[in-house]
């Protein structure tokens, strides 16, 4: 809860906004997009990973902009997803997610760090899974859920 309450006062961190479909929409297809880019970016490992994450990362993004939740903080939107979205992900997709965000941050800007063979296989083989996740979350979402939420984040901010 205290991580909530630093990314409601951070610059760029959580911020509740009007639910939005369209960019809903347009991250989803982000997310598709990111997705296609991994399967062509096959054996550069930096660069698949990286589109990996982001497939699965535009994709819990979709899912924010339908309940009208905005953070440019990576770190802030998976503290979302783990206090406000826990009914949907398990705890092993909420790990995959934070553990896939080091993974880019640690194959892009690190050169010394390296990627274990088997959690980048792991990122392929779920990523496509947690975007469908991600859409059916979308699709069963109801709107008593989604002022819920922001009615809880509202409280938090105070």
């Amino acid at each position: 809860m205290n991580q909530i309450k630093w990314c409601l006062k951070v610059k760029n961190g959580i911020e509740l906004i009007e639910p939005n479909k369209n960019l809903s929409d347009v991250y989803l297809k982000k997310a598709e997009n990111a997705l296609k880019a991994t399967i062509k970016l096959k054996g550069n490992n930096e660069w698949e990973i990286s589109s990996c994450y982001y497939s699965m990362y535009f994709a819990l993004y979709s899912i924010m902009m339908k309940i009208g939740i905005k953070c440019e903080n990576h770190k802030c939107t998976i503290e979302f997803m783990q206090e406000f979205l826990n009914s949907k992900f398990d705890s092993d997709e909420i790990r995959l997610l934070r553990t896939s965000m080091k993974a880019r941050v640690d194959t892009q800007y690190y050169d010394d760090r390296r990627v274990p063979d088997k959690f980048h296989k792991l990122m392929i083989t779920k990523a496509p899974l947690f975007i469908v996740k991600c859409k059916e979350i979308m699709r069963v979402l109801k709107q008593n859920e989604i002022q819920d939420i922001r009615e809880r984040l509202r409280r938090i901010k105070k």
